[in-house]
This record gives structure tokens, sequence and C-alpha cells, in this order.
């Protein structure tokens, strides 16, 4: 068996002399040269640069979440109106990811319609590899995002609880106060006999008044914390069904989206394939025709060569 030569040299000294012959300087020359050497990036398409871009985003969403984690779980680091802006500022980071997928997913869609023929199939093996893989990018694409949204669901559920647990032992709280505003008036009247026969009848009376209304005060300004804490309690709920309906509408949505593109499909086949079995009927008839006409005209054929022998 033959060894095989190296001529990479040979084909360089081709491509030196070609470009003398036509024209080329000694600056154009090395870096035709130079090209053999280092190559160049190829050059990204528009799908590339925007699903590039999208993962980028999804990693600062994410760099995000593990950064402000601390944060936004821990009670002594942050408030309650920081906490509410970092949820927004993820919702809306989450908003804008998928919105991205969208305008990919879309641009897929074109590009298939475009490259199908007039029987509704691809016209190149090639350019349904392409498809295919920009497919796949946005499917990972999906995943990922919907891996850290699901991170940051499962911080909000921990937040929802911890807003739970720190209504209820306020409940518990205020309802021992309320006992205990029920025993003092008995402490207050023996407190009250004791003094009775050094002080006048008015005061008294008007340290009874006192005490009454100062009782009447703490129980409304206890109903009124009860009220605040169940209303707190009620809006950090409805926040967080609201957030898990929204991603499951959004997942739904999805959903119906791809249903309705394979119901336009399918459509789109039936008619095709009513347009072919007209044809192939028109075909079937005329063939029929023909067949008929070929029969007649040999059955005169041999009738007539019959009589003329």
């Amino acid at each position: 068996m033959a060894r095989a030569r190296d001529r990479t040299e040979d084909f360089k000294d081709a491509v030196r002399h070609s470009a003398r012959s036509l024209g080329y300087d000694e600056a154009k020359l090395a870096s035709v040269m130079a090209s053999f050497i280092i190559h160049k990036p190829p050059q990204r398409s528009p799908f590339s640069k925007a699903a590039l871009k999208t993962l980028e985003s999804i990693g600062e969403l994410e760099e995000f979440l593990s950064k402000h984690r601390k944060d936004y779980m821990d009670l002594h680091r942050t408030t309650e109106k920081e906490r509410d802006s970092i949820e927004h500022e993820v919702s809306a980071f989450i908003k804008t990811c998928q919105e991205q997928i969208d305008v990919l997913k879309n641009s897929i869609n074109q590009e298939e319609e475009t490259s199908k023929g007039w029987l509704g199939i691809a016209t190149s093996k090639a350019n349904a590899d392409t498809i295919a893989h920009k497919h796949g990018l946005v499917l990972i694409l999906s995943e990922k995002l919907h891996s850290v949204s699901a991170q940051f669901d499962k911080l909000r559920a921990v937040r929802f609880q911890d807003a739970i647990n720190r209504a209820m032992p306020r409940k518990k709280l205020n309802r021992i106060t309320k006992k205990g505003s029920i025993e003092t008036p008995k402490s207050d009247d023996l407190e009250l006999r004791e003094p009775s026969e050094l002080h006048s009848e008015p005061l008294r009376v008007q340290q009874q008044l006192l005490d009454d209304e100062t009782r009447a005060l703490q129980v409304e300004l206890s109903n009124m914390l009860d009220t605040v804490q169940q209303t707190e309690t009620k809006m950090v709920e409805m926040s967080a069904l609201n957030h898990l309906v929204s991603t499951h509408v959004l997942h739904q949505a999805q959903q119906i989206e791809h249903l309705y593109e394979q119901a336009v499909e399918a459509t789109k086949n039936v008619e095709l394939g009513n347009k072919e079995l007209s044809q192939a009927i028109q075909r079937n008839s005329s063939s029929r025709t023909f067949l008929i006409l070929f029969l007649f005209v040999l059955t005169f054929s041999v009738l007539f060569l019959d009589w003329y022998s």
C-alpha cells in the first residue's frame, strides 16, 4: 500500500502563485496565507444570536435569584416592600424571556411554511434537519426557563408559609390578651373597693369610666389587628395563587397554540388530500375513456382486416 503524501505546501504554493497572478499585494497575500492557519469563526445566523441572547437572559435571571435568595427569604435582612420589588423584577424577567422564546417559535413556524412545497412536503432534507435543530434549541430554552421559574415558585411558597406561620401566633396572643382583659375587671373592682373609704365617689366613677374606655379601646385595637393580619395573610395567599395561575395559564396557552398549529396543518393536509383525490378521479376517468376508445379502435381494425382478407 502506497504512503499518503502531504501536499499542503504544494497547495499553498499554488495559492500564492494564483494570488500573484491576480495582482494581490503582499498584505493581501499575507492575509490569505494566514487564513490557512487561523480560521475565521463561522458567522452565526440571526436565530442563533437570538437563542444565545435568550440563554444569557435566563442565566442572568438565575444569577439574580441566587444573589437575592437570602434577601428574599430572611425576614431581618429586607422589608416586605423590598421583597415585593424582588418578586416584581423576577416576574418581569420571566415574562421577557418567555416573549423571546415565543419569537423564536414564530420564526421556526414561518421557516417551516416557506420550506414546504406545493404538496406540503419539505423540499430539502438539510432544511428539515435545521428546523428540527431549532426546535431542539427552543425546547432546551423552555425547559431552562421552566426550571428557573420553578425555583422561584418554591421561594414564593416558603415566603407564603412563613407569612401564615407568623400570623398564627399573633392570633393566639390576641386571644390570650382578650381573656386577660375579661379577667382584669375583677381585680380592678377589688382595688377600687379598698381605697373607696379614702376617695370620693366622683373620682371612683371617673376612674371606672376611664378603665372601661381603655378596655374597649384594647378590644377594638385587637380586633383591628386581627383583621389586618387576616387581610395580610389573604393578600399573600392571593399573590401566590395569582402567580401559580399565571404560570399554568401560560403553559396552557402554549399547549393551545401548539394544538391550533396542528389543527391548521391537519386542515391543509386534508385539503391537499382532497385535491389529490379529485385529480386521481379525473385521471381515472380519462384513462378509462382512452382504454374504451383503444379497445373500440382495435376491434374495428380486427373486423376490417378480417373483411379485407
